[in-house]
C-alpha cells in the first residue's frame, strides 16, 4: 500500500479506512503509535514519591487535608464577614428548633441533637471544601439512626413505649436504674456497665455513627468516591421520598397525642397507620388543636416566604416563633398536668463527659452502618457540587468523604449521632448571603448558646410541636409527587426507578428502599444495553447523511445496499438481540437461507440422478426452486453503522466474524462504517481483518457514505482500495 505522493507504509502501522472525496481521491489515515507503559516503573515510582517526606510535602498534606488552613489567610473581611454572620445566625435560630425536633425521629433526648449540630459545624468548617453547604443534622439520616436504635432496644428487652424519665438532671449517662427500665449489661473498656434504656439508646446511635465514619474515611482512602455515581438522581429523589413518608407516619402519634408501639421492621408504615387507626379515638385534643394550629401557621408562613423571598433578605424565624409561644402557651397554661399532653421534658445544660464508642455495639450495627455511610455522602457530595457550580468554584470529592468521616467519628465520642449536609438549610444558607463555612461557625455559636444557657426553658414544649415541624419540612420531599407527569414526560425509566424505589423504601425499609433502588437502576441500564434502539438508515435527499428512515421523512433507499443501525455496545448480553434485530430488519436470516440453497442443490442432484424433470410431489424444477428460495434477495451488501456501538467484547468480535461469514455465503458484502478507535482494536485483535489486516481497506470505512459508495461500485482501481 502506497500514498498518492508514493511513499510506502508499512502495512501495520496504516489504518485501513476509507476516505472518499467528491473527485474520488484516496486517503490514508496513520494512527498514532501507542507507547508501552512500563506500569511496574510507574507504579515504584508512585510508592517512592508516596513514602518520601519532606518539609513541603508535609505542609501540603497538612493543608490538603485541612482545607481552612488555605482560605481562612485569605478571608476578606470586610467582603465576607456581614453575609456569613447573618447565614450564620439564620441557619443557628433554624437548627436548635429542627435539632430538638429530629430527636423524635433518632429516638434520643434533645440534648444529643444539639450536640450533633454543634460539632458537625465545628469538624466541617476545619475539613470541608464547599463554601456553602449546611452539614448537620438531617430528617433522613435520623430516621435511619432511630430504626437501627429502635430495633436493638427491643433486641435488649427495652420497652419503647415506656416514656423516658424526665431528664438527665443529674448529668449520669451510665447509670439509669429508673423504674419501668430494663437494665442492660456490657463492656466498655474492659469494664462491665450497667446501662438503661437511655443510656443503651445513645451507646447504639454513637456505636453505628463511628462505623459510620470509619467507612467513610476507608473510602476516602481507597478514592472510592465513585461509588456514589451509582446512586442516580431518580434514585435518589424516590429514596427520600419514600423515607419522607415514613417519616411523616411515625410523627402522627404524636400529631393527635395518642400511644400506639412503636413498629418495627418490613411494613412499619402499614403497621403504624393500621394501629393509628384502631387507636384514634384515643386522641388527645389538646394535642390536636395544638397541631392544627401550628401546622396552619408553619404552612402559611412558608408559603408566604416562598412568595416572596425576593423582597426578603432572609427567612422568617417561623419555627423558633411558634417554639417560643407554644413552649410559653404549655408552660403557663399547664398543659401537661391538665390535659396529658406530652413534652419534650428537661434538657440539661452544659456537655456530658464523652466516651468511648462500644466496640461490642460497632459489631451489631456495622452491617446498618454501611447504607447510613453512602447516604450521607451521596448527599453532601451532590449538594456540593450543585453549590460549587452556581457559584464558580470547585469541590474534591475525596476530601468531602474525609470531612463527612470525621463528622461523625469525633462527635461520637461527644454523643452525637450520624450527620449529612441538608438540603433545605443549605438552600438558606446561599439565599441569607453566605460565603465561606465561617457561617457554620456562627451557628454553632449559637448552638453553644443554647446549649449552655437556653436548653432548660424547653421543657414545656410539646411532643407535638416538634412533630409539626417535622412535618411541614418535607413538603419539598412530598411536593415530588406532583412533578411525576412532567418526569414520566422527560424519561418513563427513570420515573419507574422513582417509583419503585420510593414503594420499596416507603412499605418494605428504608434499607431495602435503597438496595431496590440500586439494583433497579442498574437492571434498567442493562435492559436497555441487552434491547438498545435498531433502524435501516436512508439517504437525506441531495446529501451525503442517512437517518433512521421510520423517525424522518423523505428519505431515500440505497439501491442494493442496507444500512443496519445498532445503538449500543455489542456485548454478549444483547448478541442474540443483535442477529434478530439485523435479520429481520433486512428480512433475511442467512443461515435459513443456506439451509433452503443446500436442500434446494441436494434435491436438484436426486433429480438430474433420475433424469426426471419432475419432483417428488408432482412439481417442475422450477416451481420446486421457488418452493425452496421463496423470493430474490434486493440487496448486496449490508452496512453496519457501528458510530453508537462503543465497545465490543470478545462474543461481540465473533459475532460481527459469524456474520461476515454467513452473508459471504450468499455473496453479500458485510462492512463496517463509524467504527471508534476502540473498536478497531478490538476488531484488530480478533482476526477480523484477516492476516496483517489484508481485508481491511475492503471491510471498514471512515463514514456511511464511503460504505456506500465502495457498495455501489466494488470494480474499483487497484490503488484506490485502501486508506
Amino acid at each position: 500500500r502506497s500514498s498518492l505522493d508514493g511513499e510506502v507504509f508499512p502495512p501495520k502501522q496504516l489504518e485501513a479506512t476509507r476516505l472518499e472525496s467528491s473527485t474520488s481521491s484516496c486517503f490514508f489515515m496513520e494512527r498514532k503509535t501507542q507507547v508501552k507503559i512500563n506500569r511496574k516503573k510507574i507504579m515504584l515510582a508512585k510508592l517512592r514519591k508516596s513514602c518520601s517526606c519532606t518539609p513541603r510535602k508535609m505542609k501540603n498534606i497538612i493543608m490538603d487535608f485541612f482545607p481552612v488552613l488555605r482560605w481562612l489567610p485569605k478571608y476578606r473581611c470586610k467582603e465576607y464577614i456581614w453575609g456569613d454572620i447573618m447565614s450564620g445566625l439564620v441557619i443557628g435560630i433554624i437548627l436548635v428548633p429542627q435539632a430538638i425536633a429530629y430527636s423524635l425521629l433518632a429516638g434520643l433526648k434533645p440534648i444529643y441533637s444539639l450536640y450533633t449540630s454543634f460539632f458537625a459545624n465545628i469538624i466541617y468548617f476545619l475539613m470541608g471544601t464547599s463554601r456553602h453547604v449546611s452539614v448537620g443534622i438531617f430528617s433522613l439520616i435520623s430516621l435511619m439512626v432511630g430504626q437501627v436504635v429502635d430495633r436493638e432496644l427491643l433486641l435488649a428487652g427495652f420497652d419503647l413505649n415506656d416514656d423516658a424519665p424526665p431528664g438527665l438532671g443529674d448529668g449520669s449517662l451510665w447509670n439509669n436504674s429508673k423504674p419501668n427500665t430494663t437494665a442492660f449489661n456490657f463492656t466498655i473498656g474492659g469494664t462491665s456497665v450497667e446501662c438503661g434504656k437511655e443510656c443503651y439508646a445513645i451507646g447504639i446511635a454513637t456505636a453505628l455513627t463511628f462505623v459510620a465514619g470509619v467507612y467513610q474515611v476507608l473510602m476516602g482512602i481507597f478514592h472510592l468516591g465513585f461509588v456514589s455515581m451509582y446512586l442516580s438522581e431518580s434514585m435518589l429523589d424516590g429514596f427520600a421520598t419514600g423515607a419522607s413518608l415514613t417519616i411523616l407516619t411515625a410523627q402522627v402519634k404524636y400529631l393527635i397525642g395518642i400511644k400506639i408501639p412503636r413498629s418495627q421492621g418490613h411494613g412499619m408504615l402499614i403497621i403504624t397507620w393500621i394501629n393509628i387507626f384502631q387507636n384514634i379515638t384515643q386522641a388527645n385534643l389538646c394535642d390536636v388543636i395544638t397541631s392544627a394550629i401550628c401546622i396552619v401557621v408553619l404552612v402559611t408562613a412558608k408559603e408566604l416566604g416562598d412568595r416572596y423571598k425576593h423582597k426578603l433578605k432572609f427567612p422568617l424565624p417561623t419555627e423558633l416563633v411558634v417554639i417560643v409561644v407554644a413552649t410559653l402557651v404549655s408552660h403557663y397554661g399547664n398543659l401537661n398536668e391538665l390535659y396529658a399532653s406530652s413534652v419534650s421534658g428537661a434538657i440539661p445544660t452544659g456537655f456530658i463527659p464523652p466516651k468511648v464508642p462500644c466496640f461490642d455495639l460497632m459489631l451489631r450495627v456495622a452491617v446498618d452502618a454501611l447504607p447510613l455511610a453512602i447516604i450521607s455522602f451521596a448527599f453532601t457530595v451532590s449538594l456540593s457540587e450543585m453549590c460549587a457550580k452556581k457559584y464558580a468554584y470547585t469541590i474534591r470529592a475525596n476530601q468531602e468523604m474525609f470531612a463527612v468521616g470525621f463528622c461523625n467519628i469525633i462527635p461520637s465520642f461527644f454523643h452525637s449521632f450520624a450527620t449529612s449536609a441538608a438540603l433545605a438549610k443549605t438552600l438558606v444558607k446561599t439565599s441569607t448571603g453566605c460565603q465561606t463555612q465561617v457561617s457554620g461557625v456562627i451557628s454553632a455559636m449559637v448552638v453553644l448558646m443554647v446549649l449552655l444557657f437556653l436548653a432548660p426553658l424547653f421543657y414545656s414544649l410539646q411532643k407535638c410541636v416538634l412533630a409539626c415541624i417535622i412535618i411541614v419540612s418535607l413538603r419539598g420531599a412530598l411536593r415530588k409527587f406532583r412533578d411525576v407527569p412532567a418526569r414520566y414526560h422527560v424519561n418513563k425509566v427513570d420515573t419507574l426507578v422513582w417509583i419503585i424505589t420510593m414503594s420499596a423504601s416507603a412499605l418494605i425499609s428504608t434499607e431495602i428502599g435503597l438496595l431496590v433502588g440500586i439494583i433497579f437502576s442498574m437492571l434498567c441500564i442493562i435492559v436497555r444495553t441487552q434491547q438498545p434502539r435498531t433502524a435501516l438508515l436512508g439517504q437525506i435527499q441531495n446529501t451525503n447523511f442517512y437517518e433512521d428512515d421510520l423517525e424522518y421523512k423523505n428519505l431515500s433507499s440505497v439501491p442494493k445496499v442496507k444500512i443496519f443501525r445498532f445503538e449500543a455496545p455489542l456485548y454478549y448480553a444483547n448478541r442474540n438481540y443483535f442477529l434478530k434485530s439485523l435479520y429481520r430488519l433486512t428480512d433475511l436470516d442467512p443461515n435459513l437461507e443456506a439451509a433452503r440453497r443446500k436442500k434446494y442443490e441436494k434435491k436438484e442432484q436426486q433429480q438430474l440422478k433420475k433424469g426426471d424433470q419432475t419432483s417428488a410431489n408432482g412439481l417442475g424444477m422450477e416451481e420446486t426452486i421457488v418452493q425452496l428460495v421463496p423470493k430474490q434477495i434486493d440487496f448486496q451488501a449490508i452496512i453496519v453503522d457501528c458510530s453508537s456501538i462503543s465497545f465490543l467484547d470478545t462474543t461481540g468480535v465473533n459475532t460481527l466474524k459469524e456474520i461476515l461469514k454467513d452473508y459471504k455465503e450468499l455473496n453479500i458484502s458485510v462492512l463496517l462504517a463509524c467504527c471508534n478507535p476502540s473498536v478497531i482494536d478490538s476488531l484488530k485483535r480478533g482476526g477480523y481483518f484477516g492476516k496483517d489486516f489484508g481485508n481491511m481497506q475492503e471491510l471498514l470505512f471512515y463514514s456511511i457514505h464511503n460504505a456506500v459508495q465502495f457498495a455501489r461500485d466494488l470494480n474499483v482501481p487497484a490503488d484506490c482500495t485502501g486508506v
